[in-house]
């Protein structure tokens, strides 16, 4: 499995961090000039420290790179956490950075895009541009980890939302809500 992960400036790097390290197969990695002030400012980390998670890292402002390009097949691109504004630029089609380049590959190619957006309240602009996304076939998973389990610690409770963006790619990774009862 080949998987792009962008970055961008909105708050929620701890989601990027998990998404990361528990997502198997060749990871590409892109990060936004505000999400590597995220990362710095959440996590005390820089684009380097999340070297060992990813087979790649490119620049964002690498429009040549090979993720910019549907000659390049990947299986998916998450972005985690996803901004307004990337979520914006990415629903009117504008490519100008690698993040939502490689976003416009995706829809254009059919490989599954996620946008994790992480903002509250959404603006009524914002609704409408996800629910264009949606049409498309992007998938639009809110950050909104689910509380059924009672998590105990933060990592549980970022765990829980970044199990459920594996499954989006595939790989399911954590037992479900009730799911015994399915047994």
């Amino acid at each position: 499995m080949k998987v792009v992960v962008a970055v961008t400036g909105s708050s929620g790097a701890a989601y990027a961090l998990d998404f990361l390290k528990k997502c198997p197969g060749k990871k590409f990695l892109i990060v936004s000039a505000w999400g590597k002030v995220l990362l710095r400012d959440e996590l005390a980390m820089g684009e380097k420290d999340l070297k060992p998670f990813v087979a790649r890292t490119f620049s964002d402002d690498d429009l040549a790179a090979p993720v910019a390009s549907g000659s390049n097949a990947f299986d998916a691109m998450v972005i985690i956490p996803a901004s307004t504004s990337t979520v914006g630029k990415i629903a009117s089609g504008v490519g100008d950075t690698l993040i939502t380049r490689a976003a416009q590959v995706c829809l254009k190619e059919r490989t599954r895009l996620i946008l994790c957006v992480r903002e509250t309240p959404l603006s009524t602009l914002t609704l409408e541009q996800c629910a264009r996304l949606s049409s498309y076939g992007a998938v639009i998973m809110p950050v909104s980890p689910p509380l059924y389990f009672v998590p105990k610690t933060i990592d549980d409770f970022v765990g829980a939302f970044t199990d459920r963006v594996l499954a989006q790619i595939g790989v399911r990774s954590a037992r479900g809500w009730r799911a015994e009862e399915l047994e």
